[in-house]
């Protein structure tokens, strides 16, 4: 748990597990969902290839990259927009998939939102001031 009493560096490292084990969650998920779970066909079906973007960011995130958290925070929306869909849709077990998909992007988003906010403002209060201007 995440709280304002915890050093800088435990927050980013708290949150940078926390997008990371969320972001392999929704790849797990989404693999065993399609190929195992609740495949929409016998077999398993091509759905199982919407994991790949999630992949991409996993670089990123492991260099702990900045702009990695910014923009895996706004692509985690089209998951949580599949999650809602097929959890209003889908018939048990796939609707109850789609629900931790559903909090497994919120979660993820949450992460990426926290991890940003709080290294943004490590890097404020770490900044040298400004020299005064010299009035003539």
């Amino acid at each position: 748990m995440i709280t304002p009493y915890m050093n800088k560096t435990t927050q980013i490292d708290a949150t940078r597990w926390l997008a990371l084990g969320s972001l392999g969650g929704l790849i797990v998920l989404g693999l065993a969902w399609e190929m195992w779970l609740a495949p929409i066909r016998p077999g398993g079906s091509l759905l199982a290839l919407k994991v790949l973007p999630l992949c991409i960011p996993l670089a990123g995130l492991l260099r702990n990259r900045m702009y990695t958290y910014r923009w895996l925070s706004l692509m985690v929306w089209l998951y949580f927009t599949e999650g809602a869909v097929r959890a209003w849709s889908d018939k048990p077990p796939g609707n109850y998939l789609a629900m931790i998909e559903v909090a497994l992007c919120l979660l993820l988003f949450t992460a990426c939102a926290l991890h940003v906010r709080i290294r943004l403002k490590n890097a404020k209060t770490h900044a040298s001031p400004e020299p005064e201007a010299q009035t003539p």
